[in-house]
């Protein structure tokens, strides 16, 4: 990794940090500059406008995302194995505080955007479709494979899994409930009992 890209690296770690905790309208490039001990012409080099920084933020936190659920879970076998790593690791994703002290960043953000029209609440969006349609597409697979029942609905399978860790994020950080991570583990148990063959 040369210089520049580590740089980057660093300033994109931590406006994923503080947007964690903070949302979008919490950082700025001169903040930024001032905890990293750069200029902000330096930091402003990188990317050119606060909203290209959000836009790269995203970017980022959806390929470290993917690499930290994704990657191991195409390790697994196909069908409802798959899907049960894939809800384990997002549940790991949930608890990373040293990189997301506030959370997952997308459920983060999604308040923050959903009524702020836009590239980069677009580009939330867009990232949330193609999440979705992979959850989709694994409970897709999980029929095809002959785990899940011929008649399930792959889409409202999704729906219901997302529902599941975004009441764990609920439960988990505003209410503190100690009781919120066995509680979805539960409740996707339910899920995949109600799912199976």
């Amino acid at each position: 990794m040369s210089k520049g890209q580590q740089t980057r690296s660093t300033i994109l770690s931590e406006a994923m940090r503080t947007a964690s905790v903070e949302g979008f309208q919490g950082i700025s490039i001169g903040m930024l500059a001032d905890r990293l001990g750069m200029s902000k012409s330096g930091l402003f080099a990188h990317f050119g406008s606060k909203e290209e920084l959000e836009k790269a933020v995203l970017d980022e936190t959806a390929k470290r995302f993917m690499d930290a659920i994704w990657t191991p879970v195409r390790r697994e076998p196909r069908g409802r194995p798959r899907v049960e790593a894939l809800f384990r690791h997002w549940l790991d994703w949930t608890q990373q505080n040293d990189q997301l002290p506030g959370g997952c960043l997308f459920v983060a953000l999604a308040a923050d955007l959903d009524d702020k029209p836009g590239p980069v609440r677009d580009q939330l969006a867009d990232l949330q479709r193609q999440w979705d349609a992979m959850l989709v597409r694994s409970a897709r697979i999980a029929m095809e494979e002959g785990h899940f029942r011929a008649d399930l609905d792959p889409r409202q399978f999704a729906y219901e899994m997302q529902g599941i860790v975004l009441g764990l994020n609920f439960y988990r950080r505003l209410l503190q409930d100690p009781a919120a991570i066995r509680r979805a583990e539960d409740a996707f148990a339910a899920l995949l009992e109600r799912s199976a063959a």
